[in-house]
């Protein structure tokens, strides 16, 4: 049997490997064979620290809460408790930015916490399903011209209209009110 060289290929390959191990120190970058393991541990490292990146902003917008609650004379346990009786939600990257550039209003949010572990009763917080029905009510007599025919056949289907499907857009538009 003949022998096949595969040397562009190989060269392709290993060329591609030096080039992501550009900057790499000493050997690294230069030899194919440690390039190469050191793509392997970089790619591991990468997705680590992809992860690990996510706590260390956490605990960083975590102290800078705190930092600005014992301004405010609460603790940041008692402050994020506060709003959760407050009905309150906010992320705690919003609130280390508002801590940040708004103290004023981070104080308002503190006295609001406050008042909540106080016991002090606060407007009940509307919740999403109910909004979202009471829009969806709304909205079906109003945006019924703006649907399509084969979502208003199906939606004649679903009341039990008759003749439905050999029906136009404005017969079907003055049955369905």
């Amino acid at each position: 049997m003949t022998r096949v060289k595969g040397g562009i290929v190989s060269k392709n390959r290993r060329r591609k490997v030096l080039k992501a191990a550009k900057g790499y120190f000493g050997s690294k970058h230069r030899l194919y064979k440690t390039a190469q393991e050191q793509l392997f541990h970089s790619g591991a490292y990468a997705f680590r620290d992809r992860k690990q990146n996510k706590r260390n902003f956490r605990k960083l917008w975590i102290t800078r809460i705190n930092a600005a609650c014992r301004m405010n004379d609460i603790s940041y346990s008692k402050f994020m408790n506060g709003l959760a009786k407050a009905n309150i939600e906010m992320n705690r990257k919003m609130l280390s930015e508002l801590a940040i550039d708004d103290p004023k209003a981070f104080a308002a949010l503190v006295s609001t916490a406050k008042d909540a572990l106080n016991g002090k009763t606060t407007a009940p917080k509307e919740t999403k399903t109910e909004s979202k029905t009471e829009t969806k009510k709304t909205t079906k007599k109003e945006d019924l011209s703006s649907k399509t025919l084969a979502e208003l056949k199906t939606i004649a289907k679903d009341k039990n209209i008759k003749g439905y499907s050999s029906m136009k857009k404005d017969e079907l538009l003055e049955a369905l009110k």
